[in-house]
C-alpha cells in the first residue's frame, strides 16, 4: 500500500512540475547568427 501511495505522490509531483514549467512558458532566448563549428581546425 505504501508503494502505491509513493507512486501516486511521485506522479502528482511530476505533473505539478510539468504544469509549472508550462505556465512559465518558453524562455526568451535567441539563436546565434554564426553557425557552430562542426569540424576540427587543421593542426599546423
Amino acid at each position: 500500500m505504501r508503494a502505491l501511495i509513493a507512486a501516486a505522490t511521485g506522479l502528482a509531483a511530476a505533473l505539478a512540475l510539468v504544469l509549472a514549467l508550462t505556465a512559465l512558458g518558453t524562455p526568451s532566448g535567441g539563436t546565434s547568427p554564426e553557425p557552430l563549428l562542426t569540424t576540427v581546425p587543421a593542426h599546423p
